[in-house]
């Protein structure tokens, strides 16, 4: 008889529980605005967080609840902003082509390495024993942490080197953000106009003892670019593509071959 009643109090009590937590949910509910899901599901669905959001689905609700700008998605680029102000009843607004770079050319037998490294095959953990085994500090692991990070099969290591395809790139920097040397730059509208590829601040006849392709800071590309679009700095050059042209001229005063042509 106790068991019986225990039972059927239990029962009782997970029955009234129920009901208690149905009507919870049906009064207190908050609906959510349909344009939301229809919005997420315009975007790619990458979660890369390039728009500056945790992900797809927070940057939906941010575009239909604060008005969040239509085009920051850089994995979709301009087809997702498009299909996305349609639903907003709003103007899509230019979206930019980014890209990366990887900022290196030192492979093996370019770059001087100080030891042979035989641990875990990862960039990070490399870089925690002294920096790495190459003697340019800033230049590229190759242990392929980018690789793993991108979710587009946009970046592979080729002869020791990280290399991304631009065909595959969509910009959203799940590859620069998994880089210890920050070796892997982002860059808008850059189509077709020559990169600086190198990374490397310190001065010139140190770079030129540790590797072969580096940046000597000569300033030749400085003083060769007609439309003022190429600096040095801290012995390193690097573009403004918002002034270049993409003439060339830098390409074929580097001495070093630092800046080459996509």
């Amino acid at each position: 008889m106790n068991i019986a009643l225990a039972i059927a109090i239990v029962t009782v009590a997970g029955l009234l529980g129920s009901v208690i937590l149905v009507l919870a949910a049906k009064f207190m509910a908050v609906e959510e605005d349909p344009r939301i899901g229809e919005v997420a599901g315009c975007l790619p669905g990458a979660n890369c967080g390039a728009c500056g959001y945790a992900g797809c689905a927070d940057y939906a609700k941010a575009i239909v609840e604060s008005g969040a700008p239509v085009n920051k998605c850089v994995p979709g680029g301009a087809k997702a902003a498009a299909e996305v102000a349609k639903v907003m009843g709003v103007e899509a607004g230019a979206t930019a082509t980014i890209k990366a770079t990887v900022r290196c050319q030192g492979k093996p037998g370019v770059c001087t390495q100080n030891f042979d490294y035989h641990g875990v095959s990862s960039c990070a953990a490399a870089a925690a024993l002294y920096g790495g085994p190459k003697a340019c500090v800033f230049g590229c692991l190759g242990m392929g942490d980018c690789v793993k990070a991108c979710k587009f099969d946009a970046i592979h290591v080729v002869d020791g080197i990280a290399k991304v395809d631009p065909e595959k790139c969509t910009g959203c920097g799940a590859c620069a953000a998994a880089c210890p040397k920050s070796v892997i730059e982002l860059s808008a509208n850059m189509e077709q106009k020559p990169r600086v590829l190198c990374h490397n601040t310190e001065k010139g006849a140190l770079t030129n003892k540790e590797c072969q392709t580096g940046c000597i800071g000569c300033m030749k590309c400085q003083k060769t670019c007609p439309s003022e679009a190429i600096k040095v700095e801290n012995f390193l050059a690097s573009i403004d593509y918002s002034k270049c042209t993409g003439c060339g001229q830098c390409v074929e005063v580097c001495p070093k071959g630092v800046i080459v042509r996509p």
